[in-house]
């Protein structure tokens, strides 16, 4: 799995303006300050911004005190609303979901692979909020492999 810088930009601006905003205060923050803050370009950042509106995420206001901020319950949206929602579906195989692609009888077997590798990123990035990443404290099942350490170790062809 490849995750974009756009997926990656996303979430980072997701999470400060989670962490920056409380239901006492749902504060707005400027793209230039997210832009600063998590290092992200900001003319990259302005397009990510508007894909997230158009979904409903975020909301925005104009003005001298404008800027950005969540529209939604942060418990709400989970880190695959955000990767489709700028980047489309999780798994793709040559720009097809996995259980639209066609392969030979000999092949077919592949189709069930992809399948089963979806339902597995789905058991981590469905169950991960934009709260659990704002809070620092992630899910039980998500903690324990993230802590094992072999889920670490960088894999390479032969070895």
């Amino acid at each position: 799995m490849r995750v974009s810088a756009k997926s990656d930009y996303a979430l980072r601006a997701l999470i400060e303006i989670t962490r920056r905003s409380t239901e006492d205060n749902p504060g707005v923050i400027s793209a230039e300050e997210l832009s600063r803050a998590q290092g992200i370009p900001h003319g990259f950042l302005q397009g990510i911004l508007a894909d997230l509106r158009r979904v409903g995420i975020l909301s925005s206001q104009r003005g001298q005190s404008g800027g950005w901020r969540m529209a939604m319950d942060p418990a709400e949206i989970s880190v695959a609303d955000v990767m489709r929602a700028v980047d489309g579906p999780i798994v793709s195989i040559s720009g097809a979901r996995p259980e639209a692609v066609n392969y030979n009888d000999r092949a077919v077997v592949l189709q069930r692979v992809w399948i089963a590798a979806r339902d597995s990123l789905r058991d981590v990035l469905e169950n991960t909020t934009l709260a659990d990443l704002g809070s620092g404290k992630l899910p039980a099942g998500v903690e324990r492999r993230a802590r094992d350490d072999d889920a670490w170790q960088a894999r390479v062809p032969g070895s």
